[in-house]
């Protein structure tokens, strides 16, 4: 039997393959047939390249349709994809082509000239560029070349443990690391998702999420991939463009932020979400006050669920049955979740500890780093998340905090010691230490304490624009304060809470 994920979702085409599988915010119009020709023209392209076996393919790319049948077809080709996001600078690509040794890197055709310095230096051969689809016609040299390549391709046998994926997952201290992901892993957990959430004949998936996250990749699109389910693929969220399409579609998944966004829409009512079964939220906690908001104008309970870039989803709150604000759910079947405390004993009822999890979706392991991988697992096999929190007597599980000081700010993982290290760099700054607070839109706002030199002379808007131009928009801090010295326990540690409460 052939575990390759391709092969799972081919299997849930529909008969009719001129169905539509995808539908564009421009009313472009893409078949179950596009994507199965698609894909094989691309696969082919690659089995051209002669590619060593297990070769990565790194994707920073803007979201489109055949950005996900770029995806799609290098699962398809047997190789394992390496998605990017879009925001990343020079310095960041560096370090990920660097440490993944991509074989073919695909960018947008803007970044191509330092994005092609950085690949041929790390010992890429092979740079393509996918752009967004522009005036009814594809630019690219990607597609140009894959365009010459038959539309049939018998896709490559895997193993359920061979690689499918490798997502870059900040730490807090060093640099990413890079959690491998096998055909199982993802396999398994979107047939659990499929039963957990109903999906059902005729269910119509509004997509708005990006493509380089867990999110909008691994449960959104696969869920309608799994389920041969036609999606209404957005280019990017914009409230506006989401509540034109609501009434056509049936499933919508988004981070807090969107839910909020949508919120403030004067026109979101019952009537505008009547065809809708399931709205899900994650990547960021969920505040009470947008859960129980969302219920009274909509009518509709957002389910809420749990899950990492490691693991996949681990929790959801229930599709038929009581879904709890401010928690994630019961662990979904065939997962395991334990809270352990101090002494390595399972907590009791409502007792926080640190959250450990184990199950056939839980990672191979982090790339090239078999001492870290080694640490992140219990001597029986549990992955520990690095997530604090407590699981109450039905069994749902709410996360409390986060013991590596991690952020969420819009769906995105931001940590404080990679900002803190690169603010420290800058001339006229002695340290720095970087907080999350409390933001209605994003759920976490990033947010820098910042120590001067003497004699120094910075602006919070000096320090932003210096910082917009070395990292990534989503990491940047919305707010810089001055302050002459951060506050300290007797060990010497920077008392993140203390600031937390002073700025919150």
């Amino acid at each position: 039997m052939n575990a390759n994920l391709y092969t799972l979702f081919r299997s849930r085409f529909p008969q009719d393959l001129n169905d539509c599988w995808l539908e564009t915010d421009d009313a472009k119009y893409y078949s179950w047939r596009d994507l199965e020709r698609g894909t094989a023209k691309i696969a082919n392209l690659f089995a051209s390249l002669q590619l060593p076996a297990g070769s990565r393919i790194a994707a920073q790319v803007e979201k489109s349709p055949e950005a996900l049948m770029l995806y799609l077809a290098t699962v398809r080709a047997g190789f394992v994809y390496l998605p990017l996001n879009t925001a990343y600078r020079a310095s960041e690509m560096e370090y990920f082509i660097g440490n993944a040794t991509p074989a073919v890197v695909v960018c947008s055709p803007k970044n191509f000239g330092w994005i092609t310095q950085i690949a041929f230096r790390a010992g890429t051969r092979h740079v393509f560029t996918l752009d967004e689809p522009h005036q009814g016609r594809n630019s690219g040299t990607l597609l140009s070349r894959a365009v010459h390549h038959a539309d049939h391709f018998d896709t490559v046998h895997r193993e359920p443990d061979d690689l499918a994926a490798i997502l870059y997952t900040s730490g807090t201290t060093g640099r990413s690391k890079g959690a491998m992901l096998s055909h199982d892993n993802l396999a398994s957990n979107i047939r659990v998702l499929q039963d957990a959430w109903h999906w059902k004949k005729g269910d119509v998936l509004l997509h708005a999420l990006p493509l380089f996250h867990i999110h909008g990749l691994f449960v959104a699109a696969h869920g309608a991939l799994m389920n041969g389910s036609k999606t209404i693929f957005l280019s990017k969220f914009d409230s506006a463009t989401v509540m034109r399409h609501l009434p056509r579609a049936t499933v919508f998944m988004g981070v807090p932020t969107y839910y909020v966004r949508l919120l403030s829409d004067p026109a979101l009512d019952h009537d505008v979400c009547k065809n809708i079964r399931l709205f899900v939220s994650g990547s960021a906690p969920l505040l009470t006050e947008t859960f129980e908001t969302f219920i009274n104008k909509t009518g509709h309970t957002i389910l809420e669920r749990y899950g990492m870039s490691e693991t996949a989803m681990l929790t959801s709150n229930p599709y038929q049955g009581p879904r709890k604000a401010g928690t994630v759910g019961p662990a979904l079947s065939g997962v395991s979740v334990r809270v352990m405390n101090q002494e390595a004993q399972v907590c009791g009822t409502d007792e926080i500890g640190d959250i450990q999890v184990s199950g056939p979706n839980i990672f191979k392991g982090y790339w090239q780093m078999p001492e870290k991988t080694a640490e992140e697992f219990t001597e029986d096999g549990y992955f520990k998340t690095g997530d604090v929190g407590r699981v109450d007597a039905d069994g749902y599980v709410s996360i409390v905090g986060r013991s590596k000081d991690l952020i969420i700010s819009g769906g995105y993982n931001v940590y404080p010691k990679e900002i803190e290290s690169v603010i420290d760099e800058v001339s006229g700054v002695l340290e720095s230490a970087v907080i999350g607070v409390p933001h209605a839109d994003f759920g976490e706002a990033v947010v820098a304490v910042v120590v001067m030199r003497d004699g120094a002379t910075l602006s919070e808007v000096a320090l932003i624009d210096t910082l917009k131009n070395r990292i990534a928009n989503f990491k940047v801090p919305k707010r810089v304060h001055f302050v002459a010295e951060l506050p300290r326990n007797t060990m010497g540690k920077v008392q993140k809470n203390v600031l937390r409460e002073q700025l919150g």
